[in-house]
């Protein structure tokens, strides 16, 4: 008989189709072995009590940045997944996706990647790579076969937009092409949806009236407005109609953008949306200003309520966080030359369980799902997303009733800040497992799980 090794007792967990219920969760080799009743399963090597708190199938963030300092391209150095895997536990992420950008071919770096990073994960993690040249499209079916199925195309990266990214440009017929070689080896699209030629048209008018900036994250958000945004999601929805491929809508910021995926998936597209917390819980109104600058923007109020409507209505599937941590230095010189994005993972699941099930009353049920069962569904997860016997033991284990307010000094991404600072959170992640082995515990990262992570290849349903 399998030695358990590790016994969770008295609390309550959030199960597949019986929702929260008391029970007890036996692990054994970085699985979930058994789920009993209270008090009725084998014993342990080490048992701990959960009394008050909340057991959650681990969050899944399939969308995020890894990189180092201002280069947000990919991971150089073991750090920097100690310090991110670390923001990830803190926010209750047990594994993560992030994006991975070159203008060269990633199979000669593709065991590199993994290595360097798997020295630092205290997390899982999986990949995906922006696809941006011929050299890349030619090897595509290569890195679908070793486990990245999931590929990023800036649609935004026409002429030389890319060049602050080191990316050159692309056009509609690499677009169609890398749908169709997507489509023939069993792959996703995960395309930046912005139509850059009409975003140009309108930043120069936009710069004309406000040149200092003075209109801030409003002024960002007339520069490459909603229309912008579902203008390019509708046309790689309909290209993957055409050419049989599923399209992941990531970062979905708005009502119209929302509303044009739906169209598409009406249509008969294959369709999945993603939002980001961030545009749950900020708009264009934030007094944070160039800190909160983002592409795509942060958006009016009313779309902020459109998107937690489709949300509790079941149009969209997953939620991300986008995060990006370059320090809060490239956040200096105003709206105009601030860079893009900020990081998100520390407080992500307090942000999301307080703004959307303390405040808006929906249920916690829906909003894990879309943290974890949907991500690991969309994303080719097959070993996590929910707790079941056989499971990976990715872990969340919160105290719904801890209120605390975001501080500086409690985070781990070394960016160094958090859009959430002084904001007040109405539940804590107390412990976060990642295949059975305590990340963060009793509030703490623990130094020995630095390297406990490993790659996961993943492949789509």
């Amino acid at each position: 008989m399998t030695e358990i090794e590790l016994k969770l007792t008295s609390g309550t967990v959030l199960l597949p189709e019986r929702g929260l219920a008391e029970a007890d969760i036996l692990i054994a080799d970085g699985r979930i072995a058994e789920i009993t009743a209270p008090g009725a399963g084998a014993a342990a090597v080490e048992e701990v009590r959960l009394t008050g708190l909340t057991v959650l199938p681990g969050a899944i963030d399939a969308h995020l940045h890894l990189g180092h300092d201002n280069d947000i391209s990919r991971p150089r150095v073991p750090e920097d997944a100690i310090s991110e895997t670390g923001a990830a536990a803190l926010g209750g992420v047990t594994c993560f996706i992030p994006y991975v950008m070159s203008a060269e071919p990633y199979g000669a770096v593709f065991d590199e990647l993994i290595a360097v990073t798997q020295a630092g994960a205290r997390i899982d993690f999986g990949l995906h790579f922006v696809i941006a040249t011929d050299a890349q499209l030619a090897e595509l079916p290569d890195y679908i076969a070793r486990g990245v199925p999931t590929a990023k195309l800036f649609m935004n990266i026409r002429g030389d937009e890319g060049a602050r990214l080191g990316l050159p440009g692309v056009d509609d017929g690499f677009l169609y092409r890398l749908l169709e070689q997507l489509a023939a080896h069993g792959g996703m699209l995960c395309p930046h949806p912005e139509n850059i030629e009409v975003a140009w048209v309108l930043r120069d008018r936009v710069l004309a009236a406000d040149p200092e900036g003075k209109g801030g994250l409003a002024t960002w958000n007339a520069t490459r407005p909603p229309f912008v945004e579902a203008e390019a999601l509708s046309r790689a929805c309909y290209f993957g109609r055409i050419t049989g491929t599923p399209v992941h809508g990531v970062h979905t910021s708005s009502a119209e953008a929302l509303e044009a995926a739906l169209r598409q998936r009406g249509a008969g597209s294959q369709v999945s949306i993603e939002t980001c917390i961030h545009y749950l819980t900020h708009d264009e109104t934030s007094e944070l200003g160039a800190i909160a600058k983002v592409n795509p923007p942060l958006r009016t109020a009313q779309d902020r309520e459109a998107l937690w409507r489709g949300i509790a209505e079941g149009h969209i599937d997953t939620i991300g966080t986008d995060h990006i941590h370059r320090p809060v230095a490239s956040k200096e010189g105003g709206i105009w030359k601030a860079q893009p994005g900020f990081p998100g993972l520390d407080a992500f699941l307090p942000a999301l369980i307080t703004e959307g099930h303390v405040k808006r009353r929906i249920p916690l049920e829906r909003l894990v799902e879309m943290v974890t069962a949907n991500p690991a569904r969309v994303m080719g997860l097959a070993d996590k997303g929910a707790i079941r016997p056989g499971a990976d033991a990715d872990l969340t284990l919160l105290d719904m009733n801890a209120r605390w307010t975001v501080d500086k000094p409690a985070l781990a991404t070394d960016a160094g800040y958090s859009i959430y600072e002084g904001h007040e959170m109405a539940c804590r992640v107390i412990h976060t497992l990642s295949r059975g082995r305590f990340v963060l515990r009793d509030g703490a990262l623990q130094d020995d799980a630095v390297g406990h992570g490993r790659f996961v290849a993943r492949r789509l349903g």
